[in-house]
Formats: structure tokens, sequence, C-alpha cells
């Protein structure tokens, strides 16, 4: 079966070798964003997707959009006869959809219809949920918004940071995809509607969220720190730096420990860890950074700066 794949960044990866991998696909070319700055020096750099096309021996494609009469009909002209596509980054119009004889599928992030939109491995983290998972979607016009075809459910560790979960949803994501692949070419695949009255929208993550809320529960603290990592990341300020914050664990308190600390205050400075008073309860920080330094552990970034209980994180 003739397949098109359009996919970006390297989460797009473990889907695309699924690809290359079954005997039954046939992958007759690829779409992907167009090569961008990247890194501190900027250099214009290709896609994860485009990198491995190209080492694959497959063509491609890196049209700007697909309002470009042009890149409509290089789809059209491979005759494909799925398009399979995984965070490739770019809206899909209905003209297109409908190119493929049966059609587009996604492979989405979450187990929709919760988590639909920009960032949900992120917001999964930060919202506090113990599952997430991944979502074989058939495309519509709508974001997010086809019926699901398949689903594998992945549970969020105590200490999942964005990072780790990016990397195991991107390898369930090939997994499921795998698994689906000829039931989606005998059309095998029975599409289940999404609860309208269960969706949860995430939206994309930015820098002007990173900046820590001292005010917010120690809870809420902590997940965010985790769901930031490694990208945007959670900061703070101490003496006019900005420091990242790359690991804390919230501590919620007993009655008799409840002393008149500050949202910001250091409680407490060991060996293993700064202990920070939140709006409740305190966040332990075990590892964080100095702006164009390196991570240290709590007791090399304390010794570097002299922190010492009763200053404040900004």
């Amino acid at each position: 079966m003739r397949v098109v794949f359009a996919g970006t960044p390297a989460f797009s990866l473990p889907s695309l070798e699924a690809l290359i991998a079954h005997p039954a696909a046939e992958v007759v070319g690829v779409f992907t964003q167009p090569d961008r700055p990247a890194g501190r020096g900027r250099k214009i750099t290709a896609s994860p997707v485009k990198k491995r096309a190209t080492e694959l021996g497959i063509m491609a494609h890196q049209p700007e959009s697909f309002k470009e009469k042009g890149a409509t009909d290089t789809l059209r002209s491979l005759l494909p006869d799925l398009m399979v596509v995984v965070a490739y980054g770019l809206i899909l119009p209905k003209e297109v959809l409908e190119i493929p004889r049966l059609g587009c599928v996604n492979v989405h992030a979450s187990l929709l219809p919760r988590w639909r939109g920009a960032s949900p491995i992120q917001r999964a983290i930060e919202a506090g949920d113990r599952v997430t998972g991944v979502t074989l979607m058939q495309m519509e016009p709508g974001l997010d918004t086809g019926p699901i075809l398949a689903t594998v459910e992945v549970p969020i560790g105590a200490d999942e940071t964005g990072g780790s979960l990016h990397d195991k949803l991107a390898v369930a994501g090939g997994g499921l995809l795998s698994a689906a692949f000829d039931a989606i070419r005998e059309q095998r695949l029975t599409p289940t509607p999404q609860h309208a009255d269960e969706v949860t929208y995430a939206n994309k993550l930015s820098k002007a969220e990173s900046s820590v809320d001292w005010t917010m529960s120690a809870t809420d603290i902590a997940r965010k720190i985790r769901a930031l990592n490694p990208w945007p990341v959670a900061t703070t300020t101490f003496d006019a730096m900005t420091i990242r914050l790359l690991q804390g664990v919230a501590h919620n308190l007993n009655g008799d420990e409840k002393a008149n600390y500050l949202p910001g205050e250091i409680v407490e400075v060991n060996d293993d860890e700064i202990l920070v008073a939140a709006g409740e309860g305190r966040v332990s920080i075990r590892s964080l950074q100095r702006a164009g330094g390196k991570p240290m552990n709590a007791k090399s970034f304390s010794n570097g700066v002299n922190l010492a209980p009763g200053m404040r994180f900004g």
C-alpha cells in the first residue's frame, strides 16, 4: 500500500520507522516542515524527519503550507492510498485530507478527546494526570476532532518529565501504528466519535509561562517543573539572576510543621535539596541551573551563591 508520511520532530521518527519496517507499507514520500534556524548559533537545520528520510532515500517535500497549489499537486502525484500524520505542525485542509484513498490518520500523543492541541504531553503532567497514551485518529478538518481508530495507554510516573514522557509516547505511537496498520489497510477498524463533553485543550507552550509563581501549591509547582523540562524549563530569580529549575518534588506539610514562611522563602538548605516555601506546602529543589551555566545539584548551587534559610526566590 502506498503511504505518504507527514511529520517533523523527533517524536515522529518511531512512527516513520514502523512504516518503513512494515511489509505491507511502501512509503512513497515524506512531507516535513521547511528547514529552520536551530540551536544557539541559529544555524539553518533540517528537521529530524527530513534527515531520516534523506538517509532512507525518500524524497522529502517541505511546503510552507498546503495553501500552496504546488504542495497539493505534489501530494496528488504520489498516488497515496493513505497519509500518516505525526506531529507535522501544519494544518491539512479538507482538499488534502480527501486525496489519499483511505484518507489521513493521525498519531496523537494523548487519549483523545483529552488534550487536543499542541502540547498534550506537558499539559497531562501539569494537570496531574496519572495515565495518558496515544490515539490513532481518522483526520477531519477540525483540530484533533476526528473519530478514534485505536488507542494505547501509557502511565505517567511520579518523576515523569516532559522529556521522558515524550520519548515513551513516541515509541508507543510507533507500536500502535504498526499493530493497527493491517486493520487500517483492510478497513477493519470501526471509527468511534469523540465525546464532546470530555474535551480538554492543550495550549501551545511558551517561554512566557516559565516563571514559577511561589504562591501556587507545592504540588502544582512541582508538576510545572517536571512538565516544562526540557523546554521551556521552569524559572525563578535569585539575586537578580534567572535560575532554571530542573527537578523539584512537592512536600505537603503536617499541621505542626506549618510556620510563617513567605512564598519563595528558603526554609532549609542541605546536601540533597533546597527546601522552598510555597503557597501551600514546600518544594524540594534537587537540580537547577544558572543562565548560561551547567546543571547543578542543590549542594553545588547553594555553595556557589552562599544560599541560606531566610533568603527568597523571586
